[in-house]
């Protein structure tokens, strides 16, 4: 029977004292150096939410269109189109951007209440509709079409059609 005990004792084996620190200080290292990936999850979630807004935009933009090509005022510099009930300025059969109305343009077109809708100007001084969330965003060092700096950040923007035949841009700048 004693002979049966001890083989039992014999048989049981743990994890010693520096094994378990070896493996807790690995932990803890792996813990450092992932963290940093997953503390800034805000500006992406708010990069994705603006690429939705853009595609909202996109949608949005394509429906006035197809109501203009209806109306057969597509071409005409000035003109509106009935959306909603709502008489809304269009350019060339696409949405305005460039006058005083737009805001309130693509808040009747969007259900964008979490963001502010403004329009401004880039650095070449044409004339957008922005879209972005709480504060206003700086524009400085920053075109349309190109690759924007640290200082112009997270917000859609949308520039209408100067050109008969030509699609309005329509992008996302993302948050950093």
């Amino acid at each position: 029977m004693k002979n049966l005990t001890k083989q039992k004792m014999n048989g049981q084996k743990g994890f010693t004292l520096i094994e378990l620190v070896v493996v807790i200080v690995i932990l803890g290292i792996l813990a450092v150096t992932a963290a940093p990936k997953f503390i800034d999850l805000q500006d992406d979630a708010r990069t994705a939410t603006l690429q939705a807004v853009k595609a909202s935009m996109q949608s949005a933009s394509t429906l006035v269109h197809s109501k203009s090509l209806i109306a057969g005022n597509e071409a005409k510099a000035t003109s509106t189109v009935l959306v909603n009930g709502t008489s809304e300025p269009i350019a060339l059969g696409y949405p305005r951007s460039n006058n005083a109305d737009a805001a309130t343009s693509w808040g009747n077109l969007l259900d964008v209440s979490d963001f502010v809708i403004a329009d401004t100007k880039d650095k070449g001084n044409t004339l957008i509709t922005i879209v972005y969330p709480e504060t206003l965003p700086v524009l400085t060092d920053w075109t349309i079409g190109d690759a924007p700096t640290t200082a112009a950040n997270c917000f859609t923007y949308y520039s209408e059609v100067t050109v008969l035949g030509s699609t309005p841009a329509v992008d996302t700048v993302s948050c950093l």
